[in-house]
């Protein structure tokens, strides 16, 4: 399966039990480490939990299996590493305390300016 399936695969994941504000940024130009970044939040650290279950359980499914798993124990900020994808899924404070977006885009911004 290529990345940016994976990528669709974890979106829809997220997005079948409402997980809010999914975004995916494409950081393959900026890092050897993944292709993409798929950041989103949950209502709650029950909630966050339960998008990054359903994130491994569909991937499973397609014969995907994590590399990595962080953060399942307080749930406050889960890391579902697939490799060529890897999920972010936080609470909304998390989320805008470490502002992941922006410091990709950042980066992004960076890497474009040396070219």
């Amino acid at each position: 399966m290529q990345s940016d399936e994976i990528k669709q695969l974890v979106v829809n994941a997220i997005d079948e039990l409402k997980g809010n504000d999914i975004t995916a940024l494409d950081v393959s130009q900026l890092t050897s480490i993944t292709d993409y970044m798929v950041i989103a939040s949950g209502t709650s650290n029950r909630h966050v939990k339960s998008l990054a279950d359903n994130v491994i359980d569909a991937c499973k499914k397609h014969g995907i299996r994590p590399v990595g798993l962080e953060g399942t124990d307080k749930s406050e900020w889960v890391l579902v590493d697939l490799g060529d994808v890897v999920a972010h899924i936080m609470l909304p404070a998390t989320r805008e305390f470490y502002d992941l977006e922006r410091l990709w885009e950042t980066e992004e911004a960076a890497a474009q300016a040396a070219e």
